[in-house]
């Protein structure tokens, strides 16, 4: 007997036709789902990406009128380097997100002061717990080789950090696509923000998703299919 194909998945896209407007769109949107929760909740929390592609986001994110008091800000992942290193995502939320009125937010980073990030786990797990609620707003981002948070292809905690029912918050991630040992989200953190988005930007990368989207085994594909309610925002 032949294995079935894999069904295709179906995933909310969103085009734009340049980097720029995708950004603006993008931020207008998170910033509603901010304002929603915290109509409801009374705070919120952003969990965001760092890499090249988000900085346009940030900027426009920066300058929409919420009530960025009421904000917590933290990472979907980070690599183990300190905090003004130019691959820090800390770094980068703070020149680019954390700017403007954004610059009432709280920021939760995910790097401690540690040779490796398996030390920092039991702190950063209690920093965690004080964040005023779940996540509300997740933005992803996607490598070329269909990595995302920090789902490295070959990550030596790749199957527990890919599993659905995994207790673990946080995992260390060291892979040779990785460069330095990091430290992501899980699959179930994932899978429980309230919103949850998909920023890609290039021809190479929507290439890549679309091989997700037909079958291809890559860590994308696996999101994809815990979290269907993602939405995808894409240039053309």
């Amino acid at each position: 007997m032949t294995d079935s194909p894999t069904p295709p998945l179906r995933a909310e896209t969103v085009a734009f036709a340049d980097g720029e407007t995708l950004a603006v769109a993008l931020a207008a949107r998170v910033a509603e789902d901010l304002r929603t929760a915290i109509e409801e909740r009374g705070a919120a929390v952003l969990a965001v990406s760092g890499g090249t592609t988000p900085k346009r986001f940030f900027e426009h994110l920066s300058r929409q009128p919420l009530a960025w008091d009421k904000v917590s800000v933290t990472l979907v992942d980070e690599r183990w380097v300190g905090p003004d290193h130019d691959r820090s995502n800390a770094r980068l939320v703070r020149e680019t997100l954390l700017q403007d009125s954004a610059a009432a937010a709280t920021f939760m980073p995910l790097y401690r002061d540690t040779a490796e990030p398996e030390e920092a786990l039991p702190e950063l797990e209690r920093r965690l717990d004080s964040l005023p609620a779940d996540i509300d707003v997740m933005v992803l981002g996607m490598g070329a080789d269909g990595h995302t948070a920090s789902f490295f292809p070959g990550g030596d905690y790749l199957a527990a950090a890919l599993e659905p029912e995994g207790r673990a918050r946080l995992l260390p991630m060291r892979a040779p696509g990785a460069g330095e040992p990091r430290i992501t989200f899980t699959l179930p953190v994932l899978r429980a923000a309230r919103h949850l988005y998909l920023h890609i930007e290039g021809a190479q990368k929507r290439a890549v998703l679309e091989a997700a989207l037909a079958g291809a085994d890559l860590p994308i594909r696996t999101v994809l299919e815990q979290a269907p309610a993602t939405t995808v925002y894409l240039t053309a």
